[in-house]
């Protein structure tokens, strides 16, 4: 799961064979509470964009009780280019993550370790958006 950016905001790992669909609940569960100055902190965003993969009535419902928006494909009904510019964004973010050489290929046995990598690689990522937005903002006169 990513934010808008396509920064990383909860990762799950599961078996190749096994459908997207049957995880989300998990992935959406995964997402860190976010601290905020002033206020409660949020755990979950307002809304959730989902291709046909994901058009199942158990996702619109575990997504309705957490509270969350379902923007999700419809099967039959709805093109998949009008999804497209939602859909670049996760692209987007697992392309980051594959720029890793250890996440392209999985060599660990383990699930554990994996998972490790993948997180790690997810804190790099998070970290060098961090020096980038912050080299822009210092270099900005206003």
């Amino acid at each position: 799961m990513s934010d808008r950016a396509g920064l990383p905001l909860g990762i799950q790992i599961s078996a190749g064979n096994l459908n997207d669909h049957k995880v989300l609940e998990d992935v959406v569960d995964a997402v860190a509470p976010v601290r905020q100055p002033v206020g409660r902190p949020r755990k979950r965003p307002d809304k959730l964009h989902g291709d046909k993969g994901y058009d199942y009535p158990g996702c619109r419902q575990a997504l309705t009780r957490r509270g969350i928006i379902a923007r999700i494909a419809r099967k039959g009904v709805e093109s998949s280019t009008r999804l497209g510019r939602h859909r670049y964004v996760i692209e987007r973010c697992l392309e980051w993550t594959t720029r890793f050489r250890r996440l392209a290929r999985r060599y660990e046995h383990k699930s554990s370790h994996f998972a490790a990598f993948v997180a790690a690689a997810c804190a790099v990522i998070c970290y060098r958006r961090a020096v980038r937005l912050d080299l822009l903002t210092s270099n900005n006169p206003n």
